[in-house]
């Protein structure tokens, strides 16, 4: 199963993108600010560039799990082997505050916001859990912005 986060307003504390299932438009979500991190970036300049608690992850492509968080106690994706970063998972939340580097999902209908974030979070895991249960690899692409931000 493919997930693709395309981040799509970068805003001075917080990054709205959508999220795709299989290449269909799922939600909208949030994150930390984008410091402009990629996955290739040497390890030493990621932790360099990052700053704890306010950061999105690099850009990149990565393994995702669904399993149990222990600080959250339910099941969630977790992103594998993010450089500089540990405990990404994908969940609910509002602002990103919600964060710390973890990738919220909802509808971006507020400023700086995702709403709704709950069902969003329960369909998303619903979906993953069967397709890990299938037996199915699934990964997420997260792909950072390079035109000019525009409004969400």
């Amino acid at each position: 199963m493919e997930l693709k986060l395309k981040r799509r307003f970068l805003g001075e504390e917080y990054t709205i993108g959508s999220l795709y299932v299989d290449g269909e438009y799922f939600c909208d979500t949030l994150e930390d600010k984008d410091r402009g991190l990629t996955q290739s970036m040497p390890l030493e300049m990621i932790r360099k560039t990052k700053i704890q608690h306010e950061t999105a992850i690099p850009a990149g492509v990565y393994k995702v799990v669904v399993n149990l968080s222990p600080a959250k106690k339910r099941l969630l994706p977790r992103l594998l082997d993010v450089p500089g970063f540990s405990g990404i998972l994908i969940h609910r939340g509002n602002t990103q505050h919600d964060s710390s580097g973890c990738i919220l999902v909802g509808e971006n209908k507020v400023k700086g916001k995702v709403i709704n974030s709950t069902p969003y979070e329960k369909r998303l895991v619903e979906i993953l859990t069967k397709a890990q249960e299938r037996g199915e690899k699934i990964r997420i692409t997260v792909i950072n912005k390079t035109a000019e931000p525009e409004k969400p």
